[in-house]
């Protein structure tokens, strides 16, 4: 069977963006890491850093390969959190450490990596047979930066 890897290419600090993701994503650990042994066109032999990592039990893969092309939002990660403090822990964590907060949940982290940080309920909010409660809910997240449970619970049941 094979395995699929998320794979993020850093122009550099690949280990210390690593580091930082799993110690405020839970369930997150680093697997590994290498240099490339052998001349690639990056640099030398050992100048290419491949780590492997895992964010709540998703696999990625980082490599620090000097600059090509960089992250945008066309890639992202999403944080799916089960409460609103944990949505307001993460999120906190990534600005403290230099990311930008951006519309509707979105951030980049100071390496520019987009993440989405979002309470599990709102995929079932929107997706409800219910179009007009559905209609509600993404009307209100789209008015918010950091994503707040509350508000979004109150905007389906129509109270907000």
């Amino acid at each position: 069977m094979p395995k699929i890897v998320s794979h993020l290419w850093f122009a550099e600090q690949a280990r210390r963006a690593v580091d930082f993701y799993v110690s405020v994503i839970p369930n997150s650990a680093v697997a590994g890491e290498t240099t490339v042994p052998a001349e690639t066109p990056s640099g030398p032999p050992g100048s290419v850093k491949v780590i492997e990592f895992t964010l709540d039990d998703q696999n990625f893969i980082a490599l620090e390969a000097g600059p090509l092309d960089p992250f945008n939002h066309a890639f992202s990660i999403q944080v799916q959190c089960g409460s609103q403090e944990e949505i307001d822990r993460i999120w906190d964590a990534f600005l403290a450490n230099g990311g930008e907060a951006e519309q509707c949940g979105w951030l980049k982290d100071r390496w520019g990596l987009s993440w989405q940080v979002a309470p599990r309920v709102l995929g079932e909010m929107i997706s409800s047979p219910d179009r007009d409660r559905a209609k509600r809910t993404a009307e209100a997240m789209l008015k918010m930066v950091k994503l707040d449970i509350a508000t979004l619970e109150r905007a389906f049941d129509g109270a907000g």
